[in-house]
């Protein structure tokens, strides 16, 4: 099942990627002649209207056929007005970014829905841990009610009540308090008082009484929570960004990894957990989204590099010369599946994929 589980998670990811091209080029009113999952020759395929829905037998992506998107194609004179090259250029960049865009939103979304799940860990004011002199008065669970005969206090205000009891003279490791905490704490219901002359500790620089606070969780609202999601994909966005800058060094090339890793990792979440493999995949999205707006051919970002080159240069460019670019962005894919390849086969044959 995590197997099937797996495939049918890429899958998504590359039919919501190529339906955004689809989408945006159908709305804008382009020629879109296939929409293939797959690479490769088509083994199931159907035509509804002027495009030709297939899947193909190599699970490494697939792809959106639009008339026009190479000039020197065979175009029937119909179909001229409604070719990739011959639409303005803020059509041609609306299609192309639709699909990277799409990834970002899965990734948004799936991300946001996670912490959504998760809640907040917050410090609580109950007793956890107890060590002298609390252990011989508290019990883990108590319910901090007041301290020094204030209530309703917060944790951090609980902390610096207690902090401002302090020794006679220096403050030393051990020293006892001149003055007592008084602490008010429920517990089974009950109201219990208790006075305790806390301690100095070196270690926070302050004396304590020597419990600390248990952790509890509440919900995460929709704002918090796309807002916790915006920075986790800023740090992933950073991360991949900053790995392919820095692929020709060793230390930074051993963490990358190809599809076969991706899959392999997505298939061992399923297997954990539903919440473990959505935030694989939502990565694995916003990965693809970035990669994908790089400025090379033939990735996304190369087609909108050069539409807008275009657009200051006030001419169509010849596609000769966005072929002769194009050889720097495959060299850029050829490298950095061959890299991804052979660390996913040393993961494989080696200690595998941590899931973290």
């Amino acid at each position: 099942m995590p197997f099937v589980l797996a495939f049918l998670g890429f899958a998504a990811l590359i039919i919501l990627h190529e339906a955004g091209h689809f989408a945006a080029a159908k709305a804008v009113g382009m020629r879109v002649e296939r929409f293939s999952l797959f690479f490769g020759p088509l083994l199931v395929k159907f035509r509804h209207g002027e495009t030709e829905y297939g899947i193909g037998p190599i699970p490494l992506g697939g792809y959106v056929k639009i008339t026009g998107m190479n000039p020197n194609e065979d175009i029937p004179p119909e179909a001229l007005p409604r070719a990739y090259f011959n639409q303005p250029v803020w059509k041609r960049v609306v299609v192309i970014l639709a699909g990277p865009a799409v990834n970002l939103l899965i990734a948004f979304a799936l991300i946001t829905g996670i912490f959504m799940s998760l809640g907040q860990a917050v410090a609580s004011n109950k007793v956890e841990d107890l060590v002298a002199p609390a252990s011989q008065y508290l019990r883990p669970g108590d319910a901090i009610v007041a301290v020094d005969g204030r209530r309703g206090l917060s944790v951090a205000q609980i902390t610096n009540q207690i902090r401002l009891h302090r020794c006679a003279g220096a403050q030393t490791e051990g020293c006892v308090a001149t003055t007592p905490v008084h602490l008010i704490v429920s517990r089974d219901g009950r109201l219990l008082s208790y006075t305790i002359y806390p301690r100095y500790s070196d270690q926070v620089k302050a004396v304590r009484v020597g419990f600390t606070f248990g952790v509890g969780v509440v919900p995460l609202g929709v704002v918090s929570a796309a807002g916790d999601s915006l920075s986790e994909m800023w740090y992933v966005t950073h991360s991949t960004v900053t790995t392919v800058a820095r692929i020709f060094e060793p230390k930074v090339r051993s963490q990358l990894h190809g599809v076969v890793g991706g899959y392999t990792i997505t298939e061992e979440s399923f297997a954990t957990s539903a919440r473990q493999a959505l935030w694989v995949l939502a990565l694995i999205s916003l990965s693809l989204g970035v990669i994908n707006l790089f400025p090379f051919l033939p990735l996304d970002g190369g087609h909108v590099f050069w539409a807008v080159a275009e657009k200051v240069r006030g001419k169509r460019i010849p596609f000769a010369v966005m072929e002769r670019a194009g050889v720097v962005g495959f060299a850029l894919i050829v490298l950095l599946f061959v890299i991804g390849l052979s660390n996913d086969v040393s993961a494989l044959t080696g200690p595998g994929f941590p899931l973290r």
